[in-house]
């Protein structure tokens, strides 16, 4: 089966269908293109639909296209020189997309493990944005914060 992220101005996933793989063979070439998927998926719902293929099992485009989730082209910030993925939305404004991935990292990296007393405490880290933009550190060290 092939699917399919519909795309709105925004190039945000607005719904994701699923094709036949025989109704997205080329006919001159008999290989599956996603041109001809992006053209079925426009006869069946408008042809004005902006339409990318993805793949369940993230063979392509990084990551399966879901609902709310952003596509992203044409973008330097994966470390080469342009992008085409699918990936949740940027959680906070200095976080970056990873190199050769297509998921957000903060700038300090992981937070530190927690101790045994932490985890029976049910403590967790969260990312604190207005810490970490405060912070006067060259480089910064503030973001994460032991709740």
């Amino acid at each position: 089966m092939a699917h399919f992220a519909q795309l709105d101005d925004n190039n945000i996933v607005i719904n994701a269908i699923v094709i036949n793989n025989d109704d997205i063979i080329d006919a001159t070439t008999g290989k599956e293109l996603e041109s001809v998927g992006v053209a079925v998926c426009q006869k069946l719902l408008g042809a004005t639909t902006n339409w990318k293929q993805t793949s369940y099992n993230r063979s392509m485009r990084g990551n399966y296209a879901g609902i709310g989730m952003t596509y992203m082209s044409g973008v330097r910030t994966l470390g080469v020189a342009s992008t085409d993925i699918f990936i949740e939305q940027q959680s906070y404004p200095s976080w970056t997309v990873g190199i050769n991935t297509a998921e957000w990292y903060s700038p300090l990296g992981l937070p530190p493990d927690l101790t045994e007393s932490e985890k029976t405490a049910g403590k967790r880290y969260i990312w604190d944005e207005d810490a970490y933009q405060a912070d006067t550190n060259s480089p910064k060290t503030v973001g994460w914060a032991l709740t």
